[in-house]
């Protein structure tokens, strides 16, 4: 009987205490975890898993554990916020997969994404035919963002907490060069003061960081 209530103390604990940790961690949804937060989160289901399957193992065998994976998360999660160079390696980019009405194979390829996915994706998002789509890009969080022809596609950013996005400069047939000549036109000399920069209607849209 008293292993039984052990057991039933140790659930309940453990049930708490991961609820915390995963409160304090942030709310996002599963579709939106990142590869850290995925790991981190496997883990400390398998760690509370251990912790409940040995009674015998004292209870701050798991809690450790857990706590460490816990600011590890943190840890990355800042240092994400803080490196744009880090958060894509860790995160990626979004990857164009139709452009114009065309899938691009070697896109799907390279994502290893194959036709059947990319088919019911389109049919969740309510879109009929490939042919209608002006832009169809594939989410780091493995969603498929739909822009149809009739539909204003997404503006990617230009600057992003002080960096230059070459790869979105590429896609506009522009480079850094022109970007900071612009910047220069909006008496901005340095584009490690800009949070956020678009182009859009044939201008620059800017944010500045606060100081």
């Amino acid at each position: 009987m008293e292993e039984y209530l052990i057991i039933i103390f140790r659930t309940c604990f453990i049930y708490v205490f991961i609820l915390i940790i995963f409160r304090l961690m942030g709310k996002r949804e599963v579709g939106e975890l990142s590869v850290i937060d995925l790991v981190v989160s496997i883990l400390i289901a398998e760690v509370a898993a251990f912790a409940l399957d040995d009674v015998e193992t004292p209870l701050i065998n798991a809690i450790l554990p857990i706590i460490m994976l816990f600011f590890i998360q943190i840890g990355s999660a800042y240092f994400s916020l803080k490196n744009k160079k880090f958060r894509d390696l860790v995160d990626g980019d979004p990857v164009l997969l139709i452009k114009d009405g065309v899938i691009l194979e070697k896109e799907m390829r390279k994502q290893r994404y194959n036709l059947d996915d990319l088919c019911q994706q389109l049919r969740e998002n309510g879109t009929a035919s490939v042919t209608e789509v002006a832009y169809a890009y594939l989410e780091p969080s493995g969603n498929l963002s739909v822009y149809e022809k009739d539909e204003k596609a997404f503006v990617y950013p230009l600057i992003i907490d002080g960096d230059i996005q070459e790869r979105h400069l590429k896609l506009l047939h522009k480079d850094a060069e022109w970007l900071m000549s612009e910047l220069t036109k909006n008496n901005i000399t340095d584009s490690k003061t800009v949070f956020f920069c678009i182009w859009e209607e044939n201008r620059l849209h800017i944010q500045l960081k606060e100081s």
